[in-house]
């Protein structure tokens, strides 16, 4: 397929591609926010400490990081489709496996190979858009799939919340299973392969690791990779503790959690919708700075409010707020980087999502082995992300 016959298709497809593709970077919010309320449950089924049920999201995202640096370099070489629909048929399997566990050492392990899979739906789906447009248009188009996608971690909390009352945890994995078979159907029948065969350099270990190192040399990307790596780690502190303070400290009940957990939701979508909007007329790098300044206000009202005990809404809508910029910060730093090696689409993308999953993974799971009836390690955590992202953004990659 020529790229002019991909960009043909994309032009007649782009609102069911967009869709779809959303569904497709769904799966893993879904795999994260689904079983968040059910945590404490799952504590109490495989009778286990909070934080090693916190560790199965740890483990998740460290296999997800891992997973990402493979698949990208090998969506180069082979395609994205063959890429995307191995990667979604084996997370498949990881969720059945899941609700199948019955210790918290085979869910831990599990969920950790679902994560490598997963990574798979994660560098396509960047690098299929990248395939198509150009940087604005790439943040633009970037910004309304994860609107799309923000109708899974809006649902999830409240569909897990009670799904755990009414079935009991195992059911969330079950749900999570048939909606990566619907996500293979709609991949097999939809999504077009988007990377010409003539555009395909060989898969070779020493070319991956000099394309990788091309990239981390440059102190413009390792910049922009980083500010958008600790702006997710400082989310994925919500998501690792976020459920124990909402629920056993401030006392927020199962079902509850989720509405609660909706109103980042909302946040994400009114400042994804103004990113969509905005990028195009002042471009994806003053979109980055008004997203890091956000979150810098953010992590520091977290700090005020946990200082001066402002309870549950003192720490609520600074994290909403937080939550909110996470599109504006990921998508507008990840189409700098993209721009700059657009040849290198996928191994780009894998490397940039390692990072920022990595990052994520030790800092949410620094948070998880603090036992401590506090939102301080959580709150603490948020805030010092967000002065991170801001260093990392304005000491390197403005710089």
């Amino acid at each position: 397929m020529t790229t002019n016959a991909v960009n043909q298709q994309q032009q007649q497809l782009t609102f069911l591609l967009i869709l779809v593709l959303g569904a497709i970077a769904a799966l893993t919010p879904l795999a994260i926010d689904m079983y968040l309320p059910a945590m404490p449950e799952i504590a109490r089924d495989l009778s286990v400490t909070p934080g090693q049920v916190q560790q199965t999201l740890a483990a998740y995202t460290a296999g997800f990081a891992v997973g990402q640096l493979i698949h990208g370099p090998i969506s180069d070489s082979y395609g994205r489709r063959p890429v995307l629909i191995g990667g979604v048929a084996f997370f498949l399997v990881g969720a059945v496996v899941s609700a199948l566990a019955v210790d918290i050492e085979t869910l831990t392990y599990v969920r950790a190979a679902q994560g490598f899979c997963g990574a798979a739906a994660a560098v396509v789906i960047q690098a299929l858009v990248r395939d198509m447009f150009d940087r604005e248009e790439f943040a633009r188009t970037m910004s309304f799939i994860t609107l799309v996608m923000t109708v899974a971690p809006l649902a999830a909390p409240m569909i897990g919340g009670y799904l755990a009352v009414w079935f009991g945890w195992r059911s969330i994995f079950w749900v999570l299973a048939g909606f990566a078979a619907l996500v293979i159907v709609l991949v097999i029948s939809l999504i077009p392969e988007t990377l010409p065969v003539q555009g395909r350099p060989p898969l070779r270990l020493g070319s991956t690791l000099r394309n990788y190192l091309k990239i981390l040399r440059s102190r413009k990307s390792v910049g922009y990779i980083f500010a958008s790596g600790f702006s997710f780690a400082g989310m994925f502190s919500f998501l690792t503790a976020g459920a124990f303070v909402y629920i056993d400290y401030y006392g927020v009940s199962t079902q509850n959690f989720g509405y609660l957990f909706g109103l980042n939701v909302v946040c994400l979508i009114v400042m994804t919708s103004f990113n969509g909007k905005f990028v195009r007329k002042i471009g994806s790098e003053k979109m980055l700075q008004i997203g890091l300044t956000i979150q810098l206000l953010s992590g520091i009202a977290l700090i005020a409010g946990q200082a001066f005990e402002w309870g549950l809404w003192g720490t609520v809508i600074p994290v909403m707020f937080f939550v909110g910029t996470i599109s504006i910060v990921g998508s507008n730093s990840m189409a700098c980087v993209l721009s700059a090696y657009p040849e290198l689409a996928g191994t780009a993308s894998s490397l940039a999502g390692t990072l920022r999953f990595g990052t994520g993974t030790i800092v949410g799971g620094t948070v998880a082995v603090i036992h401590v009836n506090s939102a301080w390690p959580m709150t603490g955590a948020m805030a010092a992300c967000a002065f991170l992202s801001a260093l990392f953004y304005w000491g390197l990659a403005k710089k």
